[in-house]
């Protein structure tokens, strides 16, 4: 995939008459390209999908940069997840949870410190992460 794929993508999140379907195909076409040299342009649209108060496109995209970022990305998906808009978050947790379980030791190592942040949303949700460790 490339950074058209992403263009794209976010062009499809941000337009209500987007079909949701092929939305979430080219999502997931963009998580299995497994490109992890888009992560910084995926995390940084994650952050301001967050600050825009969209749960919709946090969700998706949250989806996306946790395939390509594995157990390691976990402060970021914890970071976003820590922001209430009013979503249930069921994708966003369900993510969270299979990279804890996936890789328990890397989980771990990442999520710990994070218990101990200065901003107790964000070290509930760690501390939370951490409890589906196997």
């Amino acid at each position: 995939m490339t950074d058209d794929s992403v263009t794209r993508l976010l062009a499809m999140l941000h337009d209500l008459d987007a079909d949701v379907d092929a939305t979430i195909d080219l999502a997931d076409e963009i998580a299995a390209g497994g490109d992890r040299a888009l992560l910084p342009r995926l995390e940084s649209e994650l952050a301001g999908a967050v600050a825009e108060r969209n749960g919709y496109a946090r969700e998706l995209l949250g989806g996306v940069v946790a395939a390509l970022g594995g157990a390691e990305i976990l402060p970021v998906l914890v970071r976003a997840s820590a922001v209430d808009l009013g979503d249930d978050q069921d994708g966003l947790a369900a993510e969270i949870v299979d990279l804890v379980q996936a890789d328990p030791k890397t989980a771990e190592t990442v999520l710990r410190p994070m218990t101990r942040d200065d901003d107790l949303t964000v070290a509930n949700r760690a501390d939370w992460a951490l409890r589906f460790l196997p």
